[in-house]
């Protein structure tokens, strides 16, 4: 059993292990020469094009359900309306260039294509929703660039290809690489204990009542895009339908538990309402649509995985292996560092300890520790994600450092000061 189980995580890792770095390379590209002017100055009106504008940006862009919460708000700062940031929260945590890629490697060109036109045809309803719906108009442009959509700091001289190296391989995957490790762990237990077709016929997981079910699941479930795709791969291969499998990797990336307080507080509980809703309901449209194309011409889901020659998925299979136990051993050389930073301050005059609520990986500490530090006064911020604190060196008030973390989509108080 365990040698199968095994077996079969070193299957789905050469399966993912290619689209995932290209994709990764690819959102690096996106990252480095998108021009930040475009969405500082296209979405601010409460009109559709903004939103389709914000859909269009949100599409391609590799964030997760929790890292897209503070770039949405940081878009709305910068004068964004809530329709288009709306627009943006809906359809961006459900694709990305690596997601798209990985989709089709699992699932199909054709299913990771309809994937994304759902996802665009989401965001764009929401966002129009919420800009008919709201009343008043979208804030005033902010000074400074939205946390977490900063432009790529070339200060030290890097060239635009080793920049867009270090964001795709290190910052983005940094972000999801447990996900995506978990994803492929739970992929390989699921085809294990639901062999082909074992769920094939089952009634819980056929039609709109397996649908709400999945729906249940998937809404508060934290699942990143990338990581979603092989435990709906193994699912389908299990014999659950098309389109129950579209409702989890529409809901599940797209919310969970922790963006929901984030959102109240940055859009608004109506705000929030609206963006429940349209995903909740398109999700469930999209997926009985799906089943219906598939019923209708069953032919276009053909799809063949890897061949008798596999050296080079073997190969970037290693590779995948080397980058997470990288990223791995990185994550803890920062927790040890610091840790000894906090050691070493504890008792200084001017230190004071903040309680962060909201944070669910690393982009979100990153978020954070941005905040901070761009408050005047502010020598040094340290962010803690596993036990949800801060560290703030400097004369900067409490007042001034737990707005700025508000500001930036989550919660403080003041343990210390």
């Amino acid at each position: 059993m365990l040698e199968r189980y095994l077996a079969e995580i070193w299957s789905i890792l050469q399966d993912l292990s290619g689209p995932l770095l290209l994709g990764s390379l690819i959102a690096g590209v996106i990252h480095v020469i998108l021009p930040k002017h475009l969405i500082r100055h296209n979405l601010g009106e409460k009109n559709f094009r903004s939103v389709l504008n914000a859909v269009l940006i949100g599409v391609p862009m590799p964030l997760c359900s929790c890292s897209v919460v503070p770039a949405a708000i940081g878009l709305k700062q910068e004068g964004a309306s809530k329709g288009a940031a709306t627009g943006f929260l809906i359809s961006t945590p459900q694709t990305g260039v690596d997601s798209i890629l990985v989709s089709a490697t699992f699932l199909g060109w054709p299913f990771a294509l309809f994937k994304v036109v759902a996802a665009f045809v989401t965001g764009l309803i929401g966002g129009v929703l919420v800009n008919k719906l709201e009343s008043g108009s979208s804030d005033e442009s902010a000074k400074s660039l939205p946390s977490g959509m900063q432009e790529p700091d070339r200060s030290a001289g890097r060239s635009r290809a080793v920049e867009a190296l270090r964001y795709g391989l290190l910052d983005l995957l940094g972000m999801i690489y447990r996900w995506i490790a978990l994803g492929i762990v739970i992929a390989a237990a699921i085809s294990i204990l639901f062999p082909a077709d074992s769920l094939a016929g089952k009634s819980w997981v056929s039609g709109i009542g397996g649908m709400f079910l999945m729906l249940l699941i998937a809404l508060p479930l934290y699942v990143c895009t990338t990581g979603s795709v092989p435990i709906a791969g193994s699912l389908i291969a299990a014999g659950m339908p098309l389109g129950t499998a579209l409702v989890f990797l529409m809901a599940g990336p797209a919310t969970n538990i922790a963006t929901i307080g984030a959102i109240t507080k940055a859009l608004g509980t109506r705000v929030l309402v609206i963006y429940l809703v349209v995903i909740a309901v398109f999700s469930v449209v999209f997926g009985l649509f799906f089943d219906f194309v598939i019923a209708a011409a069953p032919a276009i889901m053909h799809h063949e995985h890897g061949g008798d020659s596999r050296y080079l998925d073997q190969l970037l299979s290693v590779a995948v292996i080397g980058l997470f136990s990288f990223l791995f051993a990185y994550d803890i050389y920062n927790k040890r560092i610091k840790s000894r930073s906090t050691a070493s301050r504890e008792g200084s005059d001017l230190q004071i300890e903040l309680k962060i609520k909201g944070m669910t990986c690393k982009h979100c500490a990153a978020t954070v520790t941005k905040a901070l530090s761009g408050v005047p006064g502010v020598k040094k911020a340290d962010v803690d994600i596993d036990r949800g604190l801060a560290i703030v060196d400097g004369d900067a008030t409490a007042d001034r450092l737990i707005q700025s973390v508000r500001d930036a989509g989550y919660e403080a108080a003041v343990i210390k000061n």
